[in-house]
């Protein structure tokens, strides 16, 4: 065991934490007729009082600290077994032994306490200036079972003491999770919108190269944006409040999607993205996370797809399901990432660095299962990499893998 101050000081306070110890040293005295009854930390260069019952005014309180040197419970540590006698002066082994003489003892019982780990923690002992039978059977049996129960239980107070500061680091993260979502949800955006601002302002100037340093800045500013949604849409299901909806009916959700598409072809002029649409009627379900949800799914299309093959996008719709896919070329998913891409903060090995934070596929996720729905992904170099995520298109409807 550790020595320093700080180590000593926890284990005192560990045993004034079982309640169980102070009836433990009285029932000691009570049942041999010895008057000093102690627990002490023992290890090669310390002995430590960590609780005491004291009816002859010996001297030591929890914290005081003995030569160990000058103690019997070094020899009971050394052996890990009892040292006991009745009677100093008359007993062969210990009438000329330094200890008794020192302390002026004539009755001594010294018992190990070792946790269920086998880690050596101290000793249970009882003194007293005056001759007492403690080293009957009995007795010494009750003090190993006395010790024996110490040493469980601070394993369990060890236990119970990281338990308590495993909620105090959850509470403190929670806090810190708070914090920061604030600063996500308010003081960042503001700057934002004022970077947003200024791109807007620069992509009207008539001088093409400011008008593009606007372009470029506005492309930062919105992804910027995206990547906080990211973290606060995370944030908020961690925190048990779920991906929020708001369901509507949505009367021109190709028109809608079709945008979502213009933009990233904006911003990819490269690209090659073919639609097809098949929507019926009116759909019924949250404009905004659909539209996110496919934004997500091309977006990932564009960065991991072939840079000579087309992304498509199918969107259809009936009375009961509406379907959105994305299918991409390239190379597929290996079969040992298919189980993890739609977990938080995960990206593929071959990941370019400073691309987004991992939490695309994840909120996909979210969104279609918020609505209800699947998302499923197939992936081999015959077919290409294609996901496709089923909600149903009236409320009331449950979805079916």
């Amino acid at each position: 065991m550790d020595d320093t101050p700080e180590a000593i000081a926890h284990d005192i306070a560990a045993v004034a934490r079982i309640s169980a110890v102070p009836s433990l040293l009285r029932i000691v005295c009570d049942n041999t007729g010895m008057r000093f009854a102690a627990v002490a930390r023992v290890t090669d260069g310390t002995w430590t009082a960590c609780a005491v019952e004291d009816n002859i005014n010996f001297g030591l309180v929890p914290g005081a600290q003995l030569d160990v040197h000058t103690t019997l419970c070094k020899e009971a540590r050394a052996a890990r077994q009892p040292v006991v006698f009745d009677h100093a002066s008359e007993d062969p082994t210990y009438r000329d032994h330094h200890t008794p003489r020192i302390y002026g003892i004539e009755s001594y019982i010294s018992v190990p306490i070792v946790r269920p780990d086998g880690e050596y923690f101290g000793n249970l002992c009882a003194i007293d200036p005056k001759p007492n039978l403690v080293s009957d059977a009995k007795t010494v049996a009750m003090f190993q079972s006395f010790a024996e129960l110490i040493g469980c239980q601070l394993v369990l107070e060890q236990r119970q003491e990281a338990t308590e500061m495993q909620l105090l680091d959850a509470h403190q993260t929670a806090e810190l999770r708070d914090q920061f979502i604030a600063v996500l949800g308010h003081d960042l955006r503001n700057p934002l919108a004022s970077v947003g601002a200024i791109g807007e302002i620069l992509v009207r100037r008539p001088d093409a190269d400011v008008a593009r340093y606007g372009q470029r800045l506005l492309a930062n500013a919105r992804r910027m944006s995206t990547l906080i949604d990211d973290v606060l849409d995370l944030a908020r299901g961690r925190m048990g409040q779920g991906m929020g909806l708001h369901i509507g009916r949505i009367a021109d959700l190709e028109a809608r999607l079709r945008d979502v598409v213009a933009e990233l072809r904006e911003a990819n002029p490269n690209a090659v993205i073919e639609e097809t649409y098949t929507v019926r009627d009116e759909v019924e379900g949250d404009l905004g996370r659909l539209q996110q949800l496919l934004s997500n799914l091309l977006g990932n299309a564009l960065v991991y797809g072939g840079s000579t093959d087309p992304v498509t996008v199918c969107v259809l719709s009936d009375d009961m399901w509406l379907s959105i896919s994305v299918a991409n070329g390239g190379e597929p998913i290996s079969p040992a990432n298919l189980g993890k891409i739609f977990e938080p903060y995960w990206r593929p090995a071959n990941s370019n660095p400073g691309g987004g934070l991992g939490l695309g596929l994840h909120i996909c996720s979210q969104i279609v299962r918020a609505h209800g729905g699947t998302l499923v992904v197939s992936s081999s170099q015959e077919s290409g990499t294609c996901f496709t995520a089923r909600v149903p298109a009236r409320r009331g409807s449950t979805a079916t893998a």
